[in-house]
């Protein structure tokens, strides 16, 4: 049976039920590392997926696993193995794959519409998805589209939202988070969204008018790459 490792970064941003529930479905077998509390940053995955945080990947003094998180991520994708790196996670394979991450012209949180790239719109990873879709954002930092890496995904806010490495992926934003796991990130973080000019109330609400388009839209995102890893 394939296996796959879930890296968690901190206890309020877990996989959610829609990435857990898929993975059951392919009949992967899945271990989460928890970074927070002290787990080792595993090595032998045959499926690599990292989750967001509120860090930022050049932070090794404060949060030391990150410079091994690094060297894992580096050696796994560059000898092929598949990697979906979700907002930090997406950040970290950038970083690793020798690409900067920069804080973002604007920050996005809430409800943002991403568009497919001429090379998005034949990757199957965005099969089923249409030229423009709604989805979550969550993030102050960027990455930049690493040297080989092609760019799958834009908005207008955010150049950068997708890009493909072999078998792997970096995405900026959210498709593992429902509007319910969102809602809970709003109250938690609702000093931080006041500071940056937005409402955690009107966020989540505008949110909500979205929620049936968004599920079906990360439903496929997500069955898609782990389709990927089950076909080979």
């Amino acid at each position: 049976m394939t296996d796959a490792v879930i890296i968690q970064h901190i206890g309020g941003e877990g996989p959610g039920p829609l990435l857990l529930s898929l993975l059951e479905e392919c009949g992967l077998e899945c271990t989460i590392a928890r970074m927070d509390e002290g787990d080792a940053v595993p090595r032998h995955a045959e499926v690599m997926i990292v989750l967001g945080g509120p860090m930022n990947v050049y932070e090794e003094e404060t949060h030391p696993y990150l410079a091994d998180l690094d060297r894992a991520v580096r050696g796994h994708v560059r000898a092929g193995g598949h990697y979906l790196g979700l907002c930090l996670g997406g950040q970290v394979l950038a970083k690793a794959l020798g690409a900067p991450v920069t804080r973002a012209p604007l920050p996005e949180f809430g409800v943002h519409t991403l568009s497919l790239t001429r090379e998005g719109r034949q990757d199957s990873l965005f099969a089923g998805v249409p030229r423009s879709f709604p989805t979550l954002e969550w993030h102050r930092d960027t990455f930049a589209v690493p040297c080989g890496a092609t760019l799958l995904a834009t908005s207008a806010s955010c150049r950068n939202q997708a890009f493909r490495f072999r078998n792997a992926y970096g995405l900026q934003f959210h498709p593992e988070m429902t509007v319910g796991t969102f809602e809970t990130m709003a109250d938690d973080y609702d000093l931080d969204l006041r500071r940056a000019g937005f409402s955690a109330d009107a966020v989540v609400a505008y949110a909500r008018g979205w929620e049936e388009e968004m599920d079906q839209h990360s439903r496929q995102i997500l069955g898609n790459f782990l389709d990927g890893v089950v076909t080979g």
